[in-house]
């Protein structure tokens, strides 16, 4: 299925092994070798955390991976109640202790939340905060609650939430404001992102001072990295956000591709943090307009290559199929090992 995949796309951004749970699949270190041998920018791991938690030599075998790997942490809360109504499960404690394992063997981590309205969106600001409590967070991703999957107790009366709530959730932070949440070029209406640069638990939001035609008509992809003049110029306007430089000059550069000055060597990707609103459709907001410009993929073990949206309304048989999730535009920027 990867090589269907490089095939496709040549060099993908971003490829996601997820499940089920893939951590516990006897093959999983084969898998991931099979992932890291193709010309595959960036991995990422979708894990509940359970074997993170529970197994060190697990983690430090994961960690040896590293820089092209990231874990993709399922953290919908920080309440056993909320994670009980989600997930069915007290997993709270759980999620603590995988955060110590990655933190201790410094593996990038995205933290994602799935947010249904009444259980958890009142925690989105909480989150993002917590999220910045640890060094190796590079950022959170929500997912507005989707009618697919597990999904008990769903009433799209009460439940269903929206990009646009918890764009406002996130501004009540402090973090990124709602001016800071921009849309992404290649789906506009279902994802938008916030880019800061981070010192410790302090970060400086950029997004807002990007223009937005930039943004909207820039290359058709939410990987910078893709374009090295993009984004070593974005990078420029980053380092130099918080003086009293010519902002102007740098948002110019910024526009043409052409940097004025040179990226700091300490600047990493570890200095990023990022949050992402990104919400898949259902039977409740299918867009056929929208699958098209759809950026997360499904590949089957056949090589067959589906919209993530339209495989979990059309094509999934049975309850939690096992597969590879193929995000081939990643969301990142800054990474200079990927």
């Amino acid at each position: 299925m990867f090589d269907a995949l490089v095939a496709s796309e040549g060099e993908p951004d971003l490829v996601q092994i997820s499940g089920g749970e893939p951590t516990i699949h006897p093959q999983f270190f084969d898998v991931l070798d099979l992932v890291k041998a193709r010309p595959i920018r960036h991995v990422m791991i979708n894990t509940n955390g359970v074997r993170i938690a529970q197994d060190r030599e697990f983690v430090e075998r994961l960690a040896s991976y590293a820089p092209r790997l990231e874990v993709y942490l399922q953290f919908d809360s920080l309440r056993d109640e909320a994670l009980q109504d989600l997930r069915g499960a007290k997993l709270a404690r759980i999620r603590q202790q995988a955060l110590e394992e990655l933190e201790r063997v410094g593996l990038s981590t995205t933290l994602v939340a799935v947010v249904k309205q009444g259980v958890n969106d009142t925690e989105v600001a909480d989150i993002v905060r917590h999220a910045l409590t640890w060094s190796c967070v590079r950022g959170v991703t929500f997912q507005p609650v989707q009618d697919a999957g597990r999904n008990e107790h769903f009433d799209p009366r009460i439940n269903r939430t929206i990009l646009t709530q918890i764009r406002r959730e996130v501004a009540k932070s402090g973090v990124f404001g709602i001016d800071d949440m921009i849309p992404l070029p290649c789906n506009p209406d279902q994802i938008c992102i916030g880019y800061g640069l981070r010192a410790g638990q302090e970060v400086t939001p950029i997004t807002s001072l990007l223009p937005r035609e930039l943004v909207l008509q820039g290359p058709n992809t939410i990987s910078y990295e893709a374009y090295p003049a993009l984004r070593s110029s974005i990078l420029d306007l980053l380092s130099l956000a918080t003086t009293q430089c010519n902002t102007e000059e740098k948002l110019a550069g910024l526009l043409c591709c052409l940097p004025q000055a040179m990226v700091p060597q300490e600047l990493s990707y570890a200095n990023s943090f990022r949050v992402v609103i990104l919400q898949f459709l259902d039977r409740y907001n299918f867009d056929l307009a929208t699958v098209k410009r759809s950026c997360v993929h499904f590949v089957t073990p056949e090589g067959q290559i589906y919209p993530f949206d339209t495989y979990n309304t059309f094509y999934r048989e049975g309850a939690e199929g096992a597969g590879v999730v193929a995000k081939h535009r990643a969301l990142a920027l800054g990474r200079r090992s990927v």
